[in-house]
């Protein structure tokens, strides 16, 4: 189901409350004797980016790198959308092929399209059981979600203050009528591992959105109702989400549902955004045309449904390109849908007030200033461990992590690292030269022990 998962023509148009406004001044000047040259008024969007604009949303399209050398392809993505979401290129195997060795050329060329043309960047994706690299098969329990939390904290760190929005977690719930999560090797690391995903990722880059992103959620169903109950859990406990995505892939045997709209607004009181991240709707002719219309109307009539991104370009571009299910054609060309979609926004909706992120509560007995990731060679009778500290956003200038052990398990020595105890809750301090450590940067310490070797959680805070 997942294949992914813009500057506006010209200047910006004016609000139509902005509009207004403008002209009372400029008749109050003008009855005064005062002569005023002012633009005439903004018409409606002539792109998709510029309408959406007009309500404060942005219109965006997942994009391939390797396409940036299509112009006509460019030529559409630079003329029509104002958001970017990366198909592949952020994605688990895409940025760590080997253990702890990032490659970002990619993710890095896309972004800096972007950048270079006024255009918000979605991250896509953090975590998800599809497309991870092959040396991940090999780990599991703690293991894993120590190589997960590593993947989160650098890859969110590599793209801090560029990512407007991060699909955290993707596809995590099961499908059918459960509502349970989807059994999967992160799953099988303990039922928290989307919560500390989420932790991880507002630690690295606490100026991104974290979302939640899912397909077969837009109606009220087991599913949504599954993604419902952890979000509601997260809010209520301060877990850092403050978006929850519908991919929203419709067919005619899935249409759009006639609760679309409501779905939509229940995720919103529960004080988050919602986002439709990877919108196409096979078919041609009208009825696609209608069916773009009503998705993009239920955006705007949800105040806080921040932004619409369909799944690719051209049908030809498309995952699915055979359901000829996006907005232009294989030569380029718009679409009735295109229209209907343009038409959509231009009829206006809610205005997308201001939000602040909501307070989160650290992980105990961490506060948040770093996160510790555990590695464990074991064999019988002994084990070594080693641990990366990385830096939150505001760098260390001393840390302390603490990490229980089996009761059989004893410390017998360390080094880049002091520390108090040997067996039980075993706390370690920093030594004189790995004290401080840069925003996002890490350091390494280790110890060798008798007995099991570690597998509870690590945490990490400052000294």
């Amino acid at each position: 189901m997942n294949h992914v998962s813009a500057r506006s023509s010209g200047r910006r148009t004016t609000p139509p409350r902005l509009r207004a406004a403008l002209v009372s001044i400029v008749t109050g000047v003008v009855a005064v004797g005062t002569t005023v040259a002012l633009a005439s008024s903004a018409s409606a969007g002539t792109t998709l980016g510029a309408a959406a604009a007009e309500t404060g949303r942005y219109f965006g399209a997942a994009v391939a790198v390797n396409r940036l050398s299509d112009s006509v392809y460019v030529g559409i993505l630079n003329r029509e959308f104002t958001s970017v979401t990366a198909e592949n290129e952020m994605k688990w195997d895409a940025t760590e092929p080997s253990p702890n060795q990032f490659t970002y050329a990619s993710g890095d060329k896309l972004v800096s399209h972007a950048e270079a043309n006024g255009m918000r960047v979605r991250g896509h994706t953090l975590a998800w059981h599809q497309q991870q690299p092959r040396w991940t098969a090999v780990l599991s329990g703690t293991a894993l979600r120590n190589a997960m939390l590593n993947h989160v904290t650098q890859v969110a760190t590599h793209y801090r203050g560029k990512i407007h929005a991060w699909n955290v977690v993707n596809e995590a719930f099961a499908d059918g009528g459960s509502g349970a999560r989807r059994d999967s090797n992160l799953q099988r690391t303990g039922d928290d591992w989307i919560e500390a995903a989420f932790r991880a990722a507002r630690a690295a880059d606490p100026g991104a959105k974290l979302c939640y992103n899912d397909y077969y959620t837009d109606g009220q169903n087991p599913k949504s109702n599954g993604v419902y109950a952890m979000v509601r859990d997260f809010r209520a406990r301060g877990v850092p989400i403050d978006c929850v995505g519908f991919q929203s892939h419709f067919t005619a045997q899935s249409p759009v549902p006639s609760d679309y709209q409501a779905n939509l607004q229940r995720f919103v009181d529960l004080g988050v955004e919602v986002q439709i991240t990877e919108l196409d709707i096979e078919g041609s002719g009208s009825s696609q045309a209608d069916s773009y219309s009503r998705v993009v109307s239920a955006c705007l009539a949800v105040s806080r449904c921040t932004g619409i991104t369909v799944s690719g370009i051209r049908d030809t571009d498309s995952w699915r390109s055979s359901a000829t299910p996006l907005l232009f054609d294989g030569n380029g060309a718009k679409k009735a849908a295109y229209t209907s979609t343009l038409d959509a926004l231009n009829a206006g909706g809610t205005t997308v007030p201001p939000t602040t992120p909501p307070p989160t509560t650290p992980p105990p007995p961490g506060d948040g200033a770093c996160t510790a990731a555990v590695s464990v060679n074991s064999w019988p009778g002994g084990f070594v461990t080693t641990v990366k500290v990385t830096a939150g956003p505001a760098g260390l200038d001393g840390w302390v992590v603490n990490l229980p052990l089996p009761s059989d398990a004893t410390v017998t020595n360390a080094w880049n690292a002091q520390h108090t105890g040997t067996s039980g809750a075993v706390s370690f301090r920093n030594v004189s030269y790995n004290g401080t450590v840069g925003a996002g940067a890490g350091t390494e310490f280790g110890f060798q022990g008798t007995g099991n070797g570690p597998t509870g959680t690590a945490t990490c805070a400052r000294a």
